[in-house]
Formats: C-alpha cells, structure tokens, sequence
C-alpha cells in the first residue's frame, strides 16, 4: 500500500491524521537534521497501521515535505 504523507517537522506534538485513505499529515517535534524526523515519521506510521516499522518504507521525499511512504502487508 502506497501512502501520500504530508510532514510538519518541529511541531508541538507527535501525530498522525489521517485526510483519506491514502493521505496523511504527520506532526513531528524532530527538526529535519539528519533524517530525525523522517525517522520519526517512520516510527508513527508503523504505530498507526499497527505494523513494525520494518514494514515502512520511505519510497520518494527524502529531503522534501511531502513523502511517499509504501506499508507493506496491510
């Protein structure tokens, strides 16, 4: 499954909303320095969707707001 996932990095609070099936926000308190943040977003999508974060993938957006993230075996 393909997910579109809009990031706010240094926010007040870590959280996921969802917008539609295949499209999210995620509000992040890491700064964008050195992957923290994506990682973080990695941590939170795989608590979202109840899978191990070896499942979430990072596809596209690496250095970008907005990311393309694959969760496998939903």
């Amino acid at each position: 499954m393909l997910i579109k996932v809009k990031v706010f990095p240094e926010s007040d609070e870590d959280i996921v909303i969802e917008k539609s099936l295949d499209s999210f926000e995620v509000k992040v308190r890491e700064k964008p320095i050195q992957g923290r943040a994506n990682q973080e977003v990695k941590r939170l999508l795989a608590e979202h969707f109840k899978v191990e974060e070896e499942r979430v993938r990072m596809i596209k957006g690496f250095k970008e707001r907005n990311k393309v993230f694959e969760i496998k075996n939903i």
